[in-house]
């Protein structure tokens, strides 16, 4: 099958890079050479990232890079939607000329860029959006007043589209409630490099003390001082933080200053340790190093930091929200809890470090559900099996 990836906002990028960064460039790599090494022929068209970028550049064997429209800008919705037209017209010419099988847009503007790409050219469109608006405006994380384009364009894209990808099922159900028809949606979720994240391996330095490891920037305050109230009724038990600044720069950062005076005040401090910006290659030898994963997030739709910590062979505790209720199997391979309740979450972390022989077991589970169900090979699998219906439909 011949595939055309649209990617506006984002280009594949070198893995190296931050926790919490480049996640749309990871994901949009992995898939293409998922979908490359079953035989399909796969094309990223993307945004120009400068003047001085080449037209097109190989990602892998059987995937081509082609970079279209002017340079890159600033990424927020309003940048993003005025460059649309500008990025859809040499989309169209392209896929004129090298007609694919099937176009999928990643994130919704490159789905407006695709469906008028496309629009007289008779070739399906499946959409991503990876997440919508309103989930996001739900979790205030948009800035006030903004998103009022995006909120009113992404129903409409969703409903013009072939098929909708959903990452989870809660994404299938916030979709269905902005009005994308069901038998549009189909739950595909994100992977995770099981070449990398791996149980065998390099394991970061460690203390002799229980070791919790959860990785979240460190504006999420609310989260991290649950977590934090949860470790003061943890005896013995040291928690590493990573995310954020890189660590010589965590001195200057006031949410790290407010995160570090209420871990002494809760007498933790010297059982905290705030490893700040980490990269992706250092990683899994830190997953490999706790005995258990916490994330307290009320939001993580792809549920992406969990995955990478099964495929460690690292049990996971996470909050009952979005993608990590898909991804962990709650008293298979780690524990569910609901959020802001820090006694709950202690008891729960205290009853499974108590019990090696179940944390092992535990951790066992979750490298191979990691292995099995989100290897990038199936997700890539799954994914085009909704091309070849979106195909069929369009036939």
């Amino acid at each position: 099958m011949k595939i055309a990836l649209v990617a506006q906002h984002t280009v594949p990028l070198s893995s190296a890079r931050p926790i919490g960064q480049a996640e749309d460039e990871i994901k949009l790599r992995n898939l293409s050479r998922g979908l490359a090494a079953d035989g399909h022929n796969v094309t990223v068209y993307a945004q120009r990232p400068d003047r001085e970028a080449p037209n097109h550049a190989e990602l892998c064997p059987g995937v081509m890079v082609e970079y279209i429209g002017p340079a890159a800008g600033g990424r927020d919705d309003a940048e993003m939607l005025a460059r649309v037209p500008g990025f859809a017209a040499p989309l169209h010419d392209h896929l004129h000329e090298d007609r694919p099988d099937v176009v999928h847009a990643l994130r919704w503007t490159s789905g407006l860029a695709a469906l008028a790409a496309a629009r007289d050219l008779n070739i399906p469109v499946v959409q991503s959006f990876s997440p919508l608006c309103v989930t996001e405006q739900r979790h205030h994380l948009l800035p006030p007043g903004t998103g009022t384009e995006r909120i009113r364009l992404e129903p409409a894209i969703g409903r013009t589209a072939r098929a909708v990808l959903a990452g989870s099922s809660d994404e299938e159900s916030e979709l269905a409630r902005v009005g994308v028809p069901r038998r549009s949606i189909r739950i595909v979720p994100s992977g995770v490099d099981t070449d990398s994240f791996t149980p065998e391996g390099p394991v970061a330095d460690r203390s002799d003390r229980p070791r919790l490891v959860t990785l979240t920037g460190l504006d999420s305050h609310e989260e991290l001082a649950t977590l934090l109230r949860a470790l003061s009724r943890v005896p013995d038990a040291e928690l590493v933080i990573a995310g954020g600044p890189p660590a010589r720069r965590l001195d200057a950062d006031p949410a790290y200053r407010k995160l570090a005076e209420l871990a002494e005040t809760l007498g933790v401090a010297d059982r905290v340790e705030f490893a700040g910006q980490v990269a992706r290659t250092a990683l899994p030898e830190l997953l490999r190093s706790a005995d258990l994963m916490v994330s307290v997030s009320e939001y993580d739709p792809a549920g992406t930091t969990m995955l990478e910590a099964m495929a460690c062979g690292t049990p996971v505790v996470a909050a009952a929200a979005d993608g990590q209720v898909d991804s962990v199997i709650d008293g298979t391979t780690g524990i569910i809890v609901p959020p802001h309740r820090p006694a709950v979450l202690a008891e729960r972390i205290r009853q499974l470090l108590a019990h090696p022989m179940q944390l092992a077991a535990f951790g066992v589970a979750a490298a191979d559900r990691a292995r099995s169900r989100y290897s990038w090979d199936r997700i890539a699998r799954e994914t085009a099996a909704v091309y070849d219906r979106a195909s069929e439909m369009a036939a």
